[in-house]
């Protein structure tokens, strides 16, 4: 894989230049994330902040998560596609959120785990070689 991956937002307006390989890649099983994604889970990459840079402009948008944590989204204001996630009390780590479409290797954002599988669609099957979470790890 090399260095830096490039991506954008469905529009173009946004774009990110990934640096360096995610800290992690979780499935998440959550209801919310099945709301942002309109499936039964939502792709996301764990990211050095350090790691990642953005170009374009984006919106904010926050709320109380389960754990209490505050979550708040980055989007573009334009196609409306959320970007990253992020807790605005812990700056070191973003959750991106784009869709791997496009790249010429998109195994960077293969899901190594499956969290908050208490909430998952009863129908979706999680491949046998998949660590599962019942919340967040």
């Amino acid at each position: 894989m090399e260095y830096p991956i490039v991506g954008q937002c469905q529009c173009g307006q946004v774009s990110y230049r990934l640096h360096q390989p995610p800290k992690m890649v979780l499935a998440c099983h959550c209801y919310e994330c099945q709301k942002l994604a309109t499936a039964p889970f939502s792709i996301t990459a764990l990211v050095a902040t350090s790691d990642i840079e953005f170009s374009g402009e984006l919106k904010e948008w926050t709320r109380i998560a389960q754990s209490g944590n505050k979550n708040s989204a980055k989007f573009c204001p334009d196609c409306g596609n959320r970007i990253y996630h992020f807790n605005p009390d812990d700056l070191s780590t973003i959750k991106l959120k784009l869709k791997p479409v496009g790249l010429a290797d998109d195994k960077v954002f293969e899901p190594t785990a499956h969290v908050w599988v208490s909430q998952k669609q009863k129908w979706y099957v999680i491949p046998s070689n998949m660590r599962v979470y019942d919340e967040q790890p």
